[in-house]
């Protein structure tokens, strides 16, 4: 590795330590030349799927668009980047272990919104409305109703998507 300070070809490593997620090693190096020192990290490099579009298109798996997805259905939603980043990983990790050359870009979108279900319902429901093109107020009040009827194995995961007084005043 080369020193990004001096460009000297001669560097070394002074410590290695595995990153909180296990997926990345940050290493701390000191240049022979200059003695300075530096981080670098290192990641393995997964070949993922190509992903084939609606019209038949295909293009390489996006990291950027996927966090880009999430992060505009979950635009001022109170959660943690963590928990964004942990579900940008839990869909890569099911693109790579398909093991799939190629997917269809439904089976992506139908991933993200497996996680976006686990993390914020009103995100769900922003994402679900764009992914599956609702066109009226009845696709909206189907979907609301499908994520009611799933409500008791999420509630423990986030806050209410509607306040509980409200759910008992519309079922009785």
């Amino acid at each position: 590795m080369h020193c990004p300070f001096c460009q000297h070809e001669d560097t070394r490593v002074i410590d290695s330590r595995v990153s909180d997620d296990g997926a990345t090693i940050r290493r701390r190096r000191e240049c022979e030349n200059c003695s300075e020192r530096f981080n670098t990290f290192e990641t393995a490099e997964l070949k993922l799927p190509v992903v084939v579009k609606s019209d038949g298109r295909r293009e390489p798996f996006d990291e950027r668009k996927l966090r880009t997805s999430f992060s505009r259905a979950l635009q001022k939603r109170p959660v943690a980047s963590d928990q964004v980043d942990a579900a940008v990983r839990g869909v890569i990790d099911d693109v790579r272990r398909s093991g799939e050359r190629e997917m269809a870009s439904l089976r992506v979108g139908e991933l993200v919104m497996r996680e976006l279900k686990k993390l914020d319902q009103v995100a769900y429901v922003r994402f679900a409305s764009v992914y599956r093109s609702f066109e009226d107020v009845q696709a909206f009040r189907e979907e609301i109703e499908k994520l009611e009827r799933d409500l008791p194995a999420l509630e423990t995961l986030q806050l209410p998507l509607l306040d509980a007084a409200i759910l008992r005043k519309g079922k009785g």
